[in-house]
């Protein structure tokens, strides 16, 4: 007999594989993406056909020395603007046709068909996430979201982010320097961090990056710029010697930095989740909905969608080192 909530039971699945929270939906591999869930870098909003913020921009200009006499200066300066970003909408579906549920039954069902679909969809969604964070926002025809190289630009003096002119406002444009080598490979890339590091930071005890992701190159060339640890500890023929150590990430100054499959080559960023978030709807991130049955096909079909954007409130405290090699 046919299930009649199949719709719903497969929905249900789909709450089983993801959760109901967003970090429940993060996976190590994608760096990038992992970083902005545990820095705090998710943001829910509830509503809104746009993502805006009140930034402050400019100091008062009427403050200065003067004697008891003199004119006050009553010009109204204006310190404060808004920055707007647009909401992206990504979708997937999963197709269960039911020869193929026929098939995955009973003694001939290898493994779960419609769990390891699902499994699949979540993780496709993570990739295609995560490999937009570091686009310019304009593939797809403009669809997807706007990532790194949008908001954290190579070439920060041109183009307007978030409504704002970075040519005409000096304010909003990301830190950006080169790493290109002297004579040696990676011979520059230390300085340059540093640069960069302090460029990102406001002020010696202000807010400093949070981590830096890079492509795989330069994590490794930053790794062999580092003094060899060695441990070689024996106490029986089966005890080997040790180099190194095992983690997911190597430390710079005071934060972690890794590298990531998607990040483009000879680029290295240096993030923190406080002036830089993954905006999602409330209610909308990998949203799995009851699967339909068509009238015209022998399948049920689940959709999921996700509707975000990534954002910045402070450009200034986000960089990015190029032409590294």
């Amino acid at each position: 007999m046919a299930d009649p909530n199949v719709g719903q039971t497969i929905a249900q699945a789909w709450e089983n594989v993801v959760g109901t929270k967003p970090e429940d939906n993060i996976h190590n591999d994608y760096w990038l993406l992992n970083r902005m869930q545990e820095g705090g870098g998710f943001k829910s909003i509830d509503g809104g056909r746009s993502i805006n913020g009140s930034i402050e921009y400019a100091v008062n200009t009427t403050v200065k020395a003067y004697t008891d006499l003199d004119l006050l200066d009553t010009t109204r300066v204006d310190v404060f603007d808004e920055f707007s970003f647009g909401w992206k909408e990504y979708a997937g579906t999963v197709v269960m046709s039911e020869l193929e549920r026929a098939k995955n039954q009973g003694s001939g069902r290898k493994f779960d068909l419609l769990a390891a679909k699902l499994e699949n969809l979540r993780n496709t969604f993570k990739r295609v996430l995560n490999t937009d964070m570091f686009g310019d926002g304009t593939g797809t025809g403009g669809k997807v979201m706007g990532g790194l190289g949008y908001i954290v630009s190579s070439t920060p003096t041109t183009g307007t982010v978030g409504g704002i002119s970075r040519s005409a406002f000096a304010f909003w444009r990301n830190q950006q320097s080169v790493g290109t080598k002297t004579t040696t490979a990676f011979d520059n890339l230390q300085a340059s961090m540093r640069h960069m590091y302090n460029l990102c930071s406001n002020g010696v005890t202000g807010a400093h990056p949070g981590f830096a992701v890079s492509d795989m190159a330069t994590f490794e060339g930053f790794e062999s710029l580092l003094t060899k640890n060695e441990r070689y500890n024996r106490e029986s023929k089966g005890d080997k010697g040790l180099t190194g150590f095992q983690s997911d990430a190597l430390m710079f100054k005071d934060i972690p930095i890794s590298y990531d499959v998607a990040c483009p080559a000879g680029l290295l960023y240096m993030l923190q989740t406080t002036n830089l978030k993954l905006a999602y709807q409330s209610g909308y991130w990998m949203k799995g909905f009851p699967s339909v049955d068509p009238a015209n096909q022998t399948a049920d079909i689940f959709k999921v969608m996700t509707i975000c954007n990534l954002y910045s409130n402070n450009p200034r405290r986000l960089g990015v080192i190029t032409a590294i090699n």
